[in-house]
């Protein structure tokens, strides 16, 4: 049993995009075969199933790192430093309607320039 076990793990990254029904077929497949026995199936289907849903958390873990890498690498900026930019954009546009004397709501959006 063991070493059929380690041959399905062996799957590694193949468990990621494995259905339930497919490890189910796979398993009632060895059962018919004599490979298994019927009341190891369920045991087999289940640790499959429960590798193969820590094999996807740790697959979209290493993919969001190496994004969030890629992105810092190319300085794309998260949200917090957008949030930072408006937040002084703000302060500028109220500093600049002051020192017009109008107050930052009743300045008319720029105009387009002209052709």
């Amino acid at each position: 049993m063991s070493d059929l076990f380690k041959k399905a793990i062996s799957l590694g990254v193949g468990l990621t995009i494995v259905s339930k029904e497919k490890v189910e077929k796979v398993v009632d497949d060895l059962v018919k075969r004599g490979e298994l026995a019927p009341s190891e199936s369920k045991a087999l289907v289940d640790r499959l199933i429960e590798r193969g849903d820590e094999e996807r958390g740790a697959f979209k873990s290493v993919v969001q790192e190496q994004v969030q890498r890629v992105l810092k690498e190319l300085k794309v900026p998260v949200q917090a430093d957008i949030a930072t930019l408006e937040s002084r954009i703000a302060v500028l546009e109220s500093r600049v309607a002051e020192l017009e004397g109008a107050s930052p709501r009743e300045n008319p959006a720029p105009d387009t320039p002209a052709e």
